[in-house]
């Protein structure tokens, strides 16, 4: 193990990777593609989604998600809000959602019957933009890329649903291979952190952090007691989960009422 570790940290090193800060304070190791490329590849992949898959004719739908992300997108700081922020609304009964790097926003038809009102929706949303502001899926890539490096595993960017890809991934992969760089779920620790990030951006767009409490359990109502939405599947027990959503919410409600006494009091829906 401690070889294999040596190895993974050459590899990182020999990449030209550095360690960072994510917003919650959490050490890093990121760097393995430029900003610039994340981005690209962010777009590569949102595109990619787009012919593959059937956007929702209904405007109500799309404005109103289109309005969360953008109320949430103001609490970010300004060199984050000066990505070209998209978001689309897909045909797809899955209760699911993503966002990507470069500002691209997916929503589900289906999560928009679990959450019952735009908190909720904020809930998601907002969990999806903390793994973009917390770097989470370069952070994935240069993981990624240290273990081919310290391993030699030559077929590990294909052999997830759609395929892992990092630098190499722009001029080598398709666009299948890029997206799973981004739509599959994040590790405990990233999925955790983007609760933490997303709770207080939503709180600071004066969205009530409390629902993100209500949507989890609209979630295990809607799974039937089965196993949780792909997007939930590496989160802690519900039991625990809901414990530290609702700690989280009662600490920001000040942030939140001092938010909607500022005048930020969201009417998308």
């Amino acid at each position: 193990m401690k070889a294999l570790t040596a190895a993974l940290a050459t590899a990182l090193a020999v990449a030209g990777c550095a360690t960072t800060t994510s917003p919650t304070g959490r050490t890093q190791y990121v760097g393995a593609v430029s900003q610039a490329e994340l981005n690209q590849m962010g777009e590569q992949a949102f595109a990619e989604t787009k012919t593959k898959m059937r956007q929702s004719p209904d405007a109500k739908q799309q404005a109103y998600v289109r309005c969360i992300v953008t109320d949430i997108v103001r609490e970010l700081p300004a060199n984050w809000q000066q990505l070209n922020w998209e978001s689309v609304v897909f045909v797809d009964e899955n209760p699911n959602a993503f966002a990507l790097p470069g500002g691209k926003v997916g929503v589900h038809t289906g999560i928009l019957t679990v959450a019952r009102n735009q908190d909720q929706l904020a809930a998601v949303i907002a969990h999806e933009i903390g793994h973009v502001y917390a770097n989470h899926h370069d952070e994935r890539i240069t993981r990624q890329m240290g273990a081919q490096g310290a391993l030699g595993v030559a077929g590990a960017l294909l052999g997830s649903r759609y395929g892992e890809g990092a630098q190499q991934s722009t001029s080598q992969l398709g666009g299948a291979a890029l997206q799973a760089t981004f739509l599959l779920p994040g590790t405990r620790t990233q999925e955790t952190e983007a609760d933490v990030v997303g709770q207080e951006l939503m709180a600071k767009a004066g969205f009530d952090p409390r629902a993100a409490v209500g949507l989890w359990q609209n979630m295990i109502a809607a799974s039937g007691g089965s196993r949780p939405p792909q997007w939930l599947s590496t989160h802690p027990n519900p039991e625990s989960r809901i414990s530290e959503l609702q700690t989280r919410a009662n600490a920001l409600v000040p942030t939140y009422e001092q938010a909607r006494a500022a005048g930020k009091r969201p009417s998308c829906g």
